[in-house]
Formats: structure tokens, sequence, C-alpha cells
């Protein structure tokens, strides 16, 4: 590949978003898939029409299922696989990175299995200090990304040049503005947590519960959010960001959400493997909502939405039961206060 080529891995809608981005800011963009029918769907008629319909990309942007190919020459790596597949995705692609490659991520969730974040994941089949790895994250549709809707997202890395070297990548003065920050632990966490937040919003819309249940539950969530997150060595002040309440508040409320689809659909009386099956899609939240469950036993945090959210997708209980036991449990304070506890009041 020529110089100023990025690899994209993988194809999704939100690695073709990405991809749109790059493009529009003149590099090359080298868009690897394992699907040859995707590749050549994308080189010949510039769509991609099961993640991202009636879309028309550019051509800077060049499919390819040669892993090998893609990442040649690549001055930055973008890794957009799923959660799931990340780890074999970095594994293939270790022997091909350059050693200066850029090497960023946009992937909210964590590894089940282990459940590390995916900068660790990345860091450690790639053979790089984890501190290097930038994670780009953000309320940032991929539906309305590739029509060139104006967003904004936040690059987290441990170090400043690195976030700095993606925000360049990726900024444009059009429609995609970048911030960088520090917090790499809140950022990755705030990204994969809100995906749980988002099925429950789509369940309470879906028993029709109205706009005063879900702000409740946003809000709530956002705790849950900021409660791990903390516990796991977080920046508070992260959640209250981009990354944090802008992206819970539309993965929340939006039609584009898969998530919030999943959710809704479950609340209709479907069960979770044929919800999954009517996406055709990975949702995140799923596989999240069993990590962050071991995450909270691990780091002794109370997350009762994510522990209701459990037992609906894992034990069949019923949604609306759910949310019962949600309202039922015991009176508690919004917010802790120490010296009021210590003082009696």
């Amino acid at each position: 590949m020529e110089r100023n080529t990025v690899a994209v891995l993988v194809a999704g809608s939100w690695g073709t978003a990405l991809a749109r981005v790059l493009a529009d800011n003149g590099r090359r963009v080298a868009l690897w898939t394992r699907n040859s029918a995707q590749a050549e769907e994308i080189n010949t008629n510039r769509t991609n029409a099961r993640f991202l319909p009636n879309a028309s990309l550019p051509e800077g942007i060049t499919a390819t299922t040669d892993m090998e190919a893609a990442l040649a020459g690549a001055e930055a790596a973008v890794f957009v696989a799923p959660s799931g597949s990340m780890r074999e995705v970095a594994r293939q692609a270790a022997k091909h990175v350059k050693s200066d490659a850029l090497i960023v991520h946009a992937t909210k969730g964590f590894e089940s299995e282990t459940l590390k974040r995916m900068s660790v994941v990345l860091a450690e089949e790639l053979g790089r200090p984890e501190e290097r790895i930038v994670v780009l994250s953000g309320p940032s549709h991929a539906e309305e990304v590739i029509d060139r809707h104006p967003t904004t997202v936040v690059v987290a890395s441990g170090s400043m040049d690195a976030a700095e070297a993606a925000q360049d990548l990726f900024m444009n003065e059009s429609y995609f503005r970048v911030y960088t920050n520090p917090d790499v632990v809140g950022v990755e966490t705030a990204g994969a947590i809100k995906n749980i937040i988002a099925l429950g919003a789509g369940l309470t819309d879906g028993l029709g519960f109205g706009d005063n249940a879900k702000a409740a539950l946003i809000t709530r969530g956002l705790a849950e959010i900021g409660r791990l997150g903390a516990a796991m060595g977080a920046n508070p002040l992260t959640f209250a960001g981009l990354a944090g309440v802008g992206d819970l508040i539309v993965t929340c409320t939006s039609r584009h959400s898969r998530n919030w689809r999943a959710g809704s659909m479950l609340a209709s009386g479907l069960r979770l493997d044929e919800v999954l099956d009517r996406m055709g899609m990975v949702v995140e939240g799923v596989r999240t909502t069993k990590a962050a469950r071991e995450l909270a036993t691990r780091y002794e945090v109370e997350m009762p939405i994510t522990s209701e959210l459990f037992k609906v997708l894992f034990e069949d209980k019923d949604p609306s039961g759910a949310v019962g036991a949600l309202m039922g449990r015991v009176r508690t304070h919004e917010i802790e206060n120490p010296e009021l506890r210590q003082s009696g009041n």
C-alpha cells in the first residue's frame, strides 16, 4: 500500500463509517473484511448494503480480504472488530503491522472471557505498550457519520502524542470533531457499559413506560457506569463528557441503536436468541452484560440495572418483573454524603 494509507479492520457499519471519515481527510483507506463478496461489492458498487443501506462510498476506500496487503506500509491501523473477535483479528494482524504504526480502536465492549478492555487485548496481541494504544469513542452513530452529519468524539490514550496523532488523523472542519482525553479506562468503561443501559432503555420503551422511566434509567445507569469506572481507576469527570453521558444519551434514545432495538424486541416477548437472529448483527450490550456483572463482583460495586438485565437476558426473567424489582429496591440516597452520615443526620 502507498504512503498515507490507513488500514481499517473490519468492514462493519462503524468501520465503514470511519473509513469514509479517513477518505474524506485525504487518506487512502484499506478496508479489511473476511467476506470476499462484501469486498467485491464495496470495490465495484461503492456500497456496503448489509451494514449501511443507501450509503455511497468514496473512491478512496479499497476493500480487501488480504490482511497483509491491507496493513503493508499503513501509517495507522484502526481496529473496529466486535469485542468477541478483537483478539483473533489483532493476532492475525500482529505480524503485518508496521512497528511505528499508530494503533487505534473504536470497539465498545470487554473481552467476556478475561474481562479485559480492548486496549489491553490489543497491547497483548500486538506487542505494544498499552499506553500507546488509542481508543476512539463518543456519541457517534455510523448511520449519521456516513452521511456526514456533525459528530463529536473523543480519543483517549496514555500517550498524548498518540492521542494527538489520532486526533489529527480523524478530525476535519466540516463534520467530524475530535477531542483528546488521557483517561483510557474511563472512556473504554463508559463506552462498554452504556450499551447495557441502552438495552434497558429499549426495554422500558417497549413496555410503554414513557419518558419518566427512561430518564430515570439513563440517570441511574450513569451512576452505575461511574461507580464501576471509579473502582477501576477512571477519572469521574470522564463520565460527564462525550464518552460518558454523551454516548449514553445517544445510544438510549435513537432508532439507530442496535442495543435499544434489541431491548425493545425483548419487551415484545421475543427470546434472546430470536432477537439476535432478527438483528443479524452484533449487539455488544448482550456480551457486555455478562462481563459487567462479573466486574461488579470483582470490584464489589453495586450495579442493580445490570443485574436485572442479566436476569432478563440469561435467566428468562419477565421484563416487567425486572422493572418492578428495580422500583422496589430498599430506599437509599441518590448521592452518598459521609459527613451527614457521621453527624447522624
